[in-house]
């Protein structure tokens, strides 16, 4: 890195680093400012590890101000972002910039996904920034399924379903519903439409043949065929009087434009695969996604369209029909992909079903799944999501998420309402440990009292009976030496036991003595914790019996998690992966 990229990246990076600290009101963290940094600036992203030591010193030094000392640094970098906070705090969201030639009540979007399997964290993008768009312009939300491929594309029946769940979690509701294979005659009637126009011919060339020919800039000999024989050959398709492979439908474009991706593109085709939707399973004729989505674009007044930068000829094809049908062309805004940090799996509905199917995740909730559904699972709000994700802007390059900020935004929600309690991991390399606590200078207390929340002390204490308790391995001090159990007091480690000692709080605030949780050795619950990084045994403070399935509460020093299952009185089998838990939990985040 050069000292001229050196200077962009600090200066960035401490924009960035005050904007994240007043938006949030909290300290900034390196990991959460990456990912909208990285975003913004393309250039940055092959320099991903050198960036982060360069603004980690600076987001330290930003932690170190107050928020007037933030406010007026930010004023004078970058006033912009001042004004942005501003916005924020009358209640509008306006990291996502304006939509071009939008008008008040008249904004239409589409959120069109292929219904082959549950969303990906990568696909809670285009649901988050329409209905963050729609609530600015009081516009319409629309989620088309996209499922005319029942072969290559195969739809999922239960991903329907699925995929309404997920946009509810991120907390939108569609205004309208619509399946394309429910319409295959609207699509053909406009096709009929189109022949007339002089836009369609029927070609029977190979597809070798076809591409010799397209690459060549030279006319498929099919292209001069009478609109009647067309007419004719394309109801034989609907029919299913060919096998696949042995007609299709073309849009006459320009055979010689620059583009050959734009020539004569193919508009139907034949599928002898049947689909899987019952209404649609007789059909074998079926349209390919750029004229399909095109048709559906118009009919349903849709004025603004988000795609991939990837998509760009998609716009550059349907244009071709729109200026046969003499109809205007919506918006178009691209965008590039999304990337994610932390997990092992890559964004790809297929990578993630075979890693299903062969045993390899327990499904598609699995914590090691980089889904919305395993999101949900964790207890990750959708809220939390849909600010990371607007937050990414409408950048033409591809963005990292980090899930840092994804995990920042969500502890800004939870962290007032998570009770805390005690979970002690008892891992390979950091056992749980038992020891009895007995009297020392002063009579050992037979329970900590520990409160349910450090910022709400009218919600009372836990009682956590002592006696016998299980700690970690690591958090166990050498003989001699004293630790302090949280909610309970001050000990001193004997060779097999805990000494109570006399000694108040000030010990710890003078340094030496560290303060670590624990768990009563008789009583606690036998816990599975599943993480992104694979589960993790212990054992919990036996209080969390009270809670709630789906409550999320924080293990102390440990992190946020999610209530999945729990039998304490051993009379049913929770819903955990062995059925032998006592209590089964799914970790958020820190």
């Amino acid at each position: 890195m050069d000292d001229e990229l050196r200077e962009r990246v600090e200066a960035a990076g401490e924009t960035a680093a005050l904007f994240n600290a007043l938006k949030h009101g909290s300290d900034p963290d390196v990991g959460a400012i990456m990912g909208p940094l990285m975003g913004e600036n393309p250039d940055f992203r092959p320099y991903g590890d050198e960036i982060s030591e360069v603004i980690a010193p600076i987001v330290a030094e930003v932690s170190r101000m107050d928020e007037d000392e933030r406010r007026d640094r930010l004023e004078t970098l970058a006033p912009d972002r001042i004004a942005e906070l501003e916005a924020d705090d009358e209640g509008d969201d306006h990291t996502l910039p304006p939509l071009p030639n939008a008008e008040e009540g008249a904004v239409v979007m589409r959120a069109a996904p292929n219904p082959n399997g549950p969303w990906h964290i990568g696909h809670a993008r285009m649901p988050a920034v329409i209905g963050t768009y729609k609530r600015r312009y009081d516009g319409e939300f629309i989620c088309r399924f996209d499922d005319t491929d029942p072969e290559t594309k195969r739809p999922d029946l239960d991903a329907y379903d699925a995929i309404r769940e997920d946009i509810a979690y991120l907390g939108f509701e569609p205004d309208r519903i619509v399946t394309a294979s429910d319409r295959l005659e609207t699509y053909y009637d406009h096709a009929r439409e189109l022949i007339d126009a002089g836009g369609a011919y029927t070609c029977s060339c190979g597809g070798e043949e076809f591409s010799a020919l397209k690459n060549a800039g030279e006319p498929c000999p099919h292209r001069k065929k009478d609109a009647s024989v067309v007419h004719e050959e394309f109801e034989s398709m609907v029919e299913g009087a060919y096998d696949a492979g042995e007609m299709t439908l073309r849009v006459r474009t320009d055979i010689e434009h620059k583009n050959p991706a734009l020539r004569d593109w193919v508009a139907f085709r034949l599928i002898d695969t049947p689909h899987p939707r019952e209404a649609a399973a007789e059909y074998r004729c079926w349209p390919m996604l750029d004229f399909q989505s095109g048709i559906d674009d118009h009919l349903t007044g849709v004025t603004h369209i988000i795609r991939g930068i990837d998509l760009q000829d998609s716009a550059k094809r349907q244009r071709f029909v729109y200026d046969y049908f003499g109809w205007e062309y919506p918006e178009v805004l691209h965008w590039g992909h999304v990337q994610l940090d932390e997990y092992d799996v890559s964004l790809s509905t297929s990578t993630i079903k075979a890693l299903i199917e062969a045993g390899d995740l327990t499904g598609w909730d699995d914590p090691r799944a980089p889904t919305i559904r395993s999101m949900r699972r964790r207890g990750i709000r959708g809220e939390a999501l849909v600010e990371s994700m607007t937050a990414l802007g409408m950048s033409t390059s591809d963005v990292d998420l980090a899930m840092s900020s994804v995990y920042a935004n969500n502890r800004d929600i939870v962290d007032d309402e998570a009770d805390r309690c005690f979970f002690v991991r008892d891992r390979t390399d950091d056992p749980a440990v038992e020891l009895p606590v007995v009297d020392g200078d002063v009579p050992a207390p037979a329970a900590g009292q520990p409160p349910r929340h450090p910022e709400h002390p009218d919600r009372g204490d836990r009682t956590v009976p002592a006696g016998r308790v299980r700690l970690e391995s690591s958090d166990l001090p050498p003989v001699g030496d004293r630790v302090w159990l949280k909610g309970y007091g001050p000990v001193r480690r004997e060779a097999d036991a805990l000494v109570y000692l006399d000694a108040d709080i000030d010990v710890v605030r003078d340094g030496g003595v560290d303060v670590v949780h624990w768990v009563p050795a008789d009583g606690s619950l036998d816990t599975l914790l599943r993480t992104v990084d694979g589960d993790v045994r212990g054992y919990t403070e036996p209080g969390v019996a009270d809670a709630s399935i789906d409550t999320v509460v924080q293990f102390e020093r440990v992190g946020f998690a999610r209530l999945d299952a729990f039998d304490p009185a051993g009379t049913d089998e929770p819903d955990g992966p062995t059925g032998e838990e006592e209590l089964v939990a799914y970790y958020a985040h820190p």
